[in-house]
């Protein structure tokens, strides 16, 4: 009850007023400062030509829960196959950028497609871009963006990706020393992880490797089953009939895409 004793009515929903008022200041305060990029020890350059992918398969579909996959290039490779893994039984959202953490903003960038959807999952991964990156402004920069995503996911279950193995051993040694930091950041924070490293650093690097970050077909087919294994376990769900998942691919399918007709089950 919002009111103060001795005091008239009139006076009292005037303060109700007030302290609601302020109380919405303050939040939106809260959420502005954290998407605010923290400051670093070192400024991050950014590459030649920086990007973002996203697609929000079944946009319009709200009957089932939706995930929302953020990562980089090895994302936006495994996507459509997630997308295919979880018809019928999840909605598939990624979004995919060459930014580090430690861009000026990413974490704007973020915000905005957090804000777009209610997600029951969120699966999250930043590291093959900041393997240069200063150690200790990629932790905090990390911190900052794990905060951005408890504040704005509304509830959704959070999943850590931790990042794949190179083809190059020294730039797999780099992936490593950041898989560490975001392993300890993970478990203070009580994030489960996904660990796709573990996943793919076992496999022949001329067989599995198509560059010296990305992968062949049957590997990104391998992330994409962990992937939805991960997120089914998340929501405790089974995969969907045969039947519901070709509709839901079917349903998913625009003839307006970005290069043209978009054929879900094709992607």
């Amino acid at each position: 009850m919002c009111g103060s004793a001795g005091g008239t009515r009139k006076e009292e929903l005037a303060m109700c007023r007030t302290l609601m008022l302020s109380f919405g200041v303050c939040l939106a305060g809260s959420l502005l400062l954290a998407q605010e990029q923290p400051k670093t020890r070192v400024e991050h350059p950014r590459e030649a030509t920086e990007w973002i992918v996203s697609y929000a398969y079944n946009a319009n579909d709200t009957k089932l829960p939706r995930v929302l996959l953020v990562g980089d290039s090895i994302c936006n490779a495994y996507s459509g196959d997630v997308c295919k893994e979880l018809a019928g039984t999840v909605s598939v959202t990624f979004f995919a950028t060459s930014k580090c953490v430690c861009d000026k903003s990413y974490l704007r960038s973020l915000a905005f497609f957090l804000d777009e959807s209610d997600y029951a999952v969120i699966h999250f991964n930043n590291g093959l871009h900041s393997l240069a990156s200063d150690r200790q402004d990629w932790e905090t920069c990390l911190r900052a963006a794990i905060k951005l995503i408890k504040a704005k996911g509304k509830g959704a279950k959070i999943i850590w990706a931790s990042s794949t193995p190179l083809k190059d051993p020294a730039l797999t040694a780099k992936a490593k020393e950041l898989n560490a930091i975001a392993a300890r950041v993970m478990t203070e924070e009580g994030i489960p992880t996904d660990d796709l490293f573990a996943l793919m650093d076992p496999l022949d690097r001329e067989a599995n490797w198509g560059d010296t970050f990305h992968f062949k077909g049957d590997a990104k087919k391998m992330q994409a089953k962990a992937v939805g294994d991960c997120v089914r376990k998340a929501l405790g769900a089974g995969k969907a009939s045969a039947a519901d998942a070709a509709a839901a691919l079917k349903a998913a399918t625009t003839a307006t895409g970005p290069d043209g007709k978009l054929d879900a089950a094709k992607k």
